[in-house]
Order: structure tokens, then C-alpha cells, then sequence
């Protein structure tokens, strides 16, 4: 009998396949602790494989250019130059990935596994000033025992990232397969952390909403003064892309307080290939920004929800409170002046707050809102469905901020002077799991393209209101409902289409009380044949 053909496996079912066993190899260590001895493997990985496919293109090259000694083609294939110039992080010989995989397998001698990996990240952050401080020097602390490592630089082995071909026809480089393992990661671990890991990864469908509506281009500055672990960055250089733009050819800008998180956005964004500052330390937006001077076109952010200990007892007279001083009890109000004080004269900004925000009118939130909608600020509401967030059950909703709206010169929104666009998409998401729900392209679609026939963007169709989803309403008629913000009140309720073969209404009514009157002396005689039939017992 010939021997049965192997089923291919989908890059999908590999990286799921991938998850289950090393998530087998946790033991004891929670995921928020597990995932910095995963996704740091997972990036000295990639260094080694980027490399890899570089050297064997220099190497080509060299050939075919004839004239060079084998001695002087392996001097030229170690030059650090020839990889940094392009982009690519150089890595020693004693910290590739190869090297690695022979100390797990117990081949080399002198170290232990946890040892190699360790000295293994110094020596690319020695390489590389880029990474400094960013990578994970955990693996010889005897939290994780060596076998366990052992068995985890095994199996992350089996990720193959050399150049492949899409089913689209076009190649793929080790950055693209390894960045799109990397985002499956982070979303997997955020789903085991629960609320903990909200801290760290936003939902894609709601980054791509976000960046479908704000449309970024080349040439552009962008900013995340949240950034967690660098997904908004990652989504709009892919938006940039896939309209024709050179992802190359924006400066990003981003902070982060918290310190791990503030490594796993430079692991990430130097996956995908992505240069970033991200100031030279984790840091508080608030008290420590680490972009006093930067102003950009475009700031977009999913900042903590709520939060009380912001420290805002110590800004009270601070210049960014243009519209008013927020309360120290909540921070929703100073993200949205602390990213308004960060726009050029035209620039856009979208952000993630809970829903109580377009609302609230406790300690001058109310009166904030009022001024930042008379000064036209406020481009567009749109209301999120439930469920889409893993940190939070708190309802929540996006902010379109525009300096510049409806004048003349506005390269964003055109004669919307006076005008806020809602939205109400909180019947829209599909469930991804039995837990949470996602926005599905079509949505997303639906939702972006509406904003871009309001804004009068290029090559956009006519905006028009559509009952029980979306309404353009004027400053007189926001003024009326005291500067609230939430899109139901606005955008009304669906018109329900009628059916030219349904039946007359009275009819109906006739018939179904004719009917209900019939259940009603059956129910009659049927307690009266019961009453008998006891009275004989």
C-alpha cells in the first residue's frame, strides 16, 4: 500500500497548533508573566530568519557578480552594514537562532539553555542601539526550568519563515509571516490575561475601524500617546500600503507607561518592520510626555478607561486644559485635550472611550463637552457594540476630534462647519467567541464609508442620513439635547420596510382575536371535562 499523502497545514492551523503546545509548556507562571518567554523567542526568531533570508540574497548577488574570494564573500556576508543599511537587525553568530536550537538540543556545552538565551539577547542589543533595554533578559532567572525552555525553542522551531508565495501570487518575507505570528500572539495571550491584557492590545476590528475612518497617508505624522503594544502603528502603515502609499515614509511617534508593554511595542513594531520612537524610557503621558514638541496630523489612541489615579491633582492649571480642567476622578477628559493639544492646525484624531463620556456631566465633564462642540471640534460619535473588548464590559465609543472642520482650507472634512456625523453601531459585530464579538469587514466598510461620504472625501458617494444608524445634526439641535453626545438620541429609528403581501393590520387584529376567544372556550370546556372527572374520584 503506498504510503498516505500528508495533508497540508494552513499557516492558520500552524500558528493554532503553535499556541495550544506552548501554552502546554506554561506550568505554573500566569500568562501575563508566560508571554514576555514566548513572544522574546518568537522575535529572536525572526531577527535570525530575516537575517538569514538577507545573507542568501547578498550571497546570490556576490556570486553573480564574479571577481570575489570565498574569503571575501564571508567577511562581506558578516558586515553589519550590509543588514542595518537595509533595515535588518544584525545578529552575532553566538545569538542566532541556530545556535540556540543547539544549546536546547544539548549539543553545545558550557551553558545552559537559559544562559544562551539570555547572553543571546544582549549580544543583538549590543548590535542593534535600536533595541536597547527592549529585550527580555528573563530566561536564566529559574522561573521557567531549562527543560521546559528546551522543549519551547523545539517546538517555536517548527515556524518555517523563509520567503513563500500567497495565494494572492505575491511574496512573502520572513518579516510578514513572522508579523502576522506575532499579532496572533499578542491576541491570544490578551484573551487568557482577561482584563489585564486590555492593557496591552486593542481588538483589531476596532484598530481598523479606527484607521479606515482617519485614512492616514504618506508623508503624515502619527501618534498613540497609549500605544500598548503598537497595533494602531501596525494597522495604519498597513492602511498606508494597501492604498498606494510608502509605509516607509511616516514618522511614528508613541509612549507607553508601563514598562514591559513599552518592550513588547518595540519587539512588535520592529517586526513588522516599523521604526518608531517611543521616547527612551516608558513613561506617563500626563506628567512625563516624551513629545513635548511633537505636533501630528494624526493621533489615534484606545487609552485606559475611567481611571481615577491619573494624578490629575497635580495639572490643575496645566496649558493643555483648553476647554476646561478635567476631574481628578477621571482621566476620559484629559486623554481628549491632552491629543487635541497634540494636532497640527489641521489635524484629525480618533480615540476609544467608554460610552459614559458623551454623557456625563459630573465635575465640568459636561461643561468640557460643551466647549469642545462649540468650538466644532467634534467631527463624529460613533457607538460601539458590546463584547468587543477583553478587558472591559464598560460600553464603548469613538471620538472624532478635527481641528480645522467644515473651513475652506480643511483637507479632512468639507462644509460641515457646525455639523456632527453619529453613528449607531451598536447592533453591528458577529461573535468570535462565545464571549466577545468582532466587527466584520463589511461593517467596517459600511461604517468608514459612511464618514467618508459625510466628509465629502474623493470619489465618495453622496452622504445621506439613514433612520436608526446615522444622522448629520446641526450645533442648534445638539445644543437642545444639552450638549449629549450619544448617537441614539440622534440618529432615531430604523424605517421598517413593508411587505406589499403581508396582511392588512385590521385584519390581523380580527383574526387573532377571533382566535385568542377560541383558545378561551377550549380552555373552558377542558376545565369543566377536568372538574368532572375529579368530582368522580
Amino acid at each position: 500500500m503506498p504510503p498516505r499523502k500528508k495533508k497540508d497545514t494552513k499557516p492558520e492551523d500552524m500558528k493554532a497548533i503553535l499556541w495550544k503546545s506552548a501554552d502546554k509548556l506554561r506550568g505554573s507562571l500566569d500568562a501575563a508573566e508566560y508571554k514576555h518567554f514566548v513572544l522574546g523567542l518568537v522575535f529572536l526568531k525572526y531577527v535570525s530568519a530575516a537575517m538569514a533570508e538577507k545573507r542568501e540574497q547578498l550571497e546570490a548577488e556576490l556570486r553573480a557578480e564574479g571577481g570575489w574570494s570565498e574569503q571575501a564573500i564571508l567577511e562581506t556576508l558578516e558586515e553589519r552594514d550590509e543588514y542595518t543599511g537595509a533595515g535588518i537587525f544584525y545578529v552575532p553568530p553566538t545569538a542566532r537562532w541556530e545556535t540556540v536550537l543547539e544549546s536546547a538540543k544539548g549539543t553545545l556545552e558550557g551553558q545552559t539553555i537559559g544562559e544562551a538565551i539570555d547572553a543571546a539577547m544582549r549580544a543583538i542589543e549590543g548590535f542593534n542601539p535600536s533595541l536597547k533595554n527592549t529585550l527580555p533578559k528573563i530566561y536564566n532567572s529559574g522561573r521557567v526550568d531549562n527543560q521546559r525552555l528546551a522543549d519551547l525553542v523545539k517546538l517555536l522551531d517548527r515556524l518555517i519563515f523563509q520567503a513563500q508565495v500567497g495565494e494572492d501570487g505575491k511574496r512573502t518575507g520572513a518579516r510578514d509571516l513572522m508579523g502576522e505570528v506575532y499579532e496572533y500572539f499578542l491576541g491570544e495571550f490578551a484573551l487568557q490575561e482577561g482584563r489585564k491584557g486590555g492593557e496591552f492590545f486593542t481588538p483589531p476590528s476596532v484598530v481598523q475601524l479606527l484607521v479606515e475612518m482617519l485614512e492616514p497617508v504618506e508623508g503624515e505624522r502619527v501618534l498613540d500617546p497609549a500605544c500598548g503594544s503598537g497595533g494602531m502603528f501596525v494597522q495604519a502603515e498597513k492602511f498606508i500600503e494597501t492604498h498606494g502609499g510608502n509605509p516607509l515614509n511616516v514618522s511614528v511617534f508613541g509612549q507607553e507607561r508601563n514598562l514591559t508593554t513599552w518592550r513588547l511595542a518595540h519587539m512588535n513594531l520592529a517586526i513588522h518592520g516599523i521604526e518608531a520612537n517611543l521616547g527612551d524610557e516608558a513613561a506617563d503621558s500626563f506628567h512625563n510626555d516624551k513629545h513635548p514638541d511633537i505636533k501630528a496630523d494624526v493621533v489615534l489612541a484606545n487609552p485606559p478607561f475611567n481611571i481615577s489615579d491619573w494624578g490629575g491633582e497635580l495639572l490643575g492649571m496645566d496649558r493643555r486644559w483648553t476647554y476646561g480642567t478635567p476631574p481628578v476622578g477621571n482621566a476620559n477628559y484629559a486623554w481628549l485635550q491632552h491629543m487635541v493639544s497634540k494636532l497640527t492646525p489641521q489635524g484629525r484624531a480618533g480615540i476609544v472611550l467608554a460610552n459614559g463620556s458623551m454623557s456625563s456631566k459630573q465635575s465640568g465633564e459636561g461643561d468640557i463637552r460643551a466647549a469642545m462642540v462649540e468650538d466644532d471640534l467634534v467631527a463624529c460619535m460613533v457607538a460601539l457594540p458590546g463584547q468587543l473588548f477583553r478587558s472591559t464590559q464598560i460600553p464603548a465609543c469613538l471620538w472624532f476630534l478635527a481641528r480645522g472642520k467644515g473651513r475652506e482650507a480643511s483637507r479632512w472634512v468639507r462644509g460641515r462647519k457646525g455639523e456632527v456625523l453619529f453613528i449607531d453601531a451598536r447592533s453591528m459585530g458577529e461573535m468570535e467567541t462565545r464571549t466577545l464579538k468582532r466587527l466584520t469587514a463589511e461593517e467596517i466598510g459600511r461604517i468608514a464609508g459612511m464618514f467618508r461620504a459625510w466628509r465629502g472625501a474623493e470619489g465618495a458617494a453622496s452622504y445621506e442620513d439613514v433612520p436608526g444608524f446615522c444622522r448629520s445634526a446641526e450645533l442648534n439641535e445638539i445644543r437642545e439635547h444639552d450638549f449629549v453626545l450619544t448617537p441614539g438620541r440622534y440618529v432615531g429609528t430604523a424605517e421598517v420596510e413593508e411587505d406589499p403581501d403581508a396582511e392588512p393590520v385590521e385584519e390581523k387584529i380580527a383574526r387573532l382575536t377571533k382566535e385568542l376567544f377560541g383558545h378561551f372556550e377550549e380552555s373552558a370546556r377542558l376545565e369543566a371535562v377536568v372538574r368532572e372527572q375529579l368530582g368522580r374520584l
